[in-house]
């Protein structure tokens, strides 16, 4: 059977439909999921870890490219018997019942430990029930939330407008600038809502400005690779941003970040002129990528953006005044 595609996020809408209907080919599916999650935290670290800068350079494409590779070898060395965790999942949940310790990955296959035990310490085996017992179906459903976690939050830039544009309008009304271009850098920030920084548990940070904690920050945070410009020259570092328990307390303090600070005032008040709007926030020195102004404006001006708010507006039964 062939591999799983991490591009292919249907297939988390298909593994939630289908534990509905207590088939253990589901939890087992569902059990190699996670165990790739695992295989990619451990290759996610290992990234991390580096002690250069990598051969041929550094950019955000690159660590997009990475990142999607690494997810995919995850799912190649989870596939078929795996590393073992997942057929070691199946039989905690009651997935099958006629799976015995023999049938683990040998040494050959996987690195599993040895579990050693006296005929006093376990119970002595019964009879072999030929039907396996029911799945318990809490702790399968755990396992299925578990996998959709990494799953992006949104799988288009269409998805993407229509879920924050309520919170962009709000917020660029506040500010007087156009609302499509608070969305543009958040796009530009996050790549159109597919590389949100996690949280240790998996849950979104809801991060879509690249806002970092800083010393006045009480709130929780995400560590995350960034890249920054000093002095004309690129370094990746390992930075701290801030996390949010929801969009709309992402856009607030969006609006308090830029509000508060008088280095921001320039940015405000653009009306329709995004390239403004866009200038005034690299001038403010809000981020130190050089080309950060032109990458929001050709965001702006992009057929996707162009083609998701038209369909956000469908949707609202807006008039179209999305001007390219």
């Amino acid at each position: 059977m062939m591999t799983a595609s991490i591009t292919d996020f249907s297939q988390f809408s298909a593994l939630r439909h289908d534990t509905q209907n207590n088939d253990p080919e589901v939890l087992r599916e569902v059990a190699g999921q996670f165990e790739a999650l695992f295989v990619q935290s451990i290759l996610k670290n290992m990234r991390d870890s580096e002690l250069a800068d990598p051969l041929f350079g550094q950019s955000d494409q690159h660590d997009m490219y990475q990142d999607m590779m690494d997810k995919q070898l995850s799912l190649e060395m989870s596939s078929g018997r795996g590393i073992g965790l997942a057929e070691m999942l199946v039989r905690q949940l009651g997935g099958n019942a006629n799976y015995t310790p023999s049938e683990l990955p040998t040494s050959n296959d996987a690195p599993i430990a040895k579990l050693e035990s006296t005929s006093e310490q376990l119970p002595k085996a019964g009879p072999v029930n030929s039907s396996p017992p029911p799945i318990n179906e809490t702790a399968k459903l755990q396992v299925v939330s578990e996998v959709a976690k990494e799953s992006p939050a949104w799988t288009s830039a269409k998805e993407f407008v229509m879920e924050i544009w309520p919170h962009a309008e709000k917020v660029a009304g506040e500010l007087g600038v156009r609302t499509e271009a608070v969305i543009a850098q958040a796009a530009l920030e996050t790549g159109w809502g597919a590389h949100v920084a996690l949280r240790a548990d998996g849950r979104s940070s809801n991060n879509l400005f690249g806002i970092k904690t800083g010393s006045a920050w009480r709130g929780d945070s995400v560590s995350k690779s960034t890249v920054e410009v000093s002095a004309g020259v690129a370094k990746k570092e390992i930075a701290q941003f801030r996390s949010y328990d929801s969009l709309a307390a992402t856009f607030d303090d969006y609006f308090q970040f830029l509000s508060s600070n008088q280095r921001y005032d320039s940015v405000k008040n653009k009306g329709n002129d995004v390239s403004g709007f866009a200038h005034a926030l690299q001038s403010s020195n809000y981020a130190t990528d050089p080309n950060y102004a032109q990458k929001i404006t050709a965001v702006f001006n992009s057929p996707t953006m162009r083609d998701a708010v038209a369909e956000y507006r469908e949707a609202a039964k807006q008039p179209s005044h999305l001007q390219l």
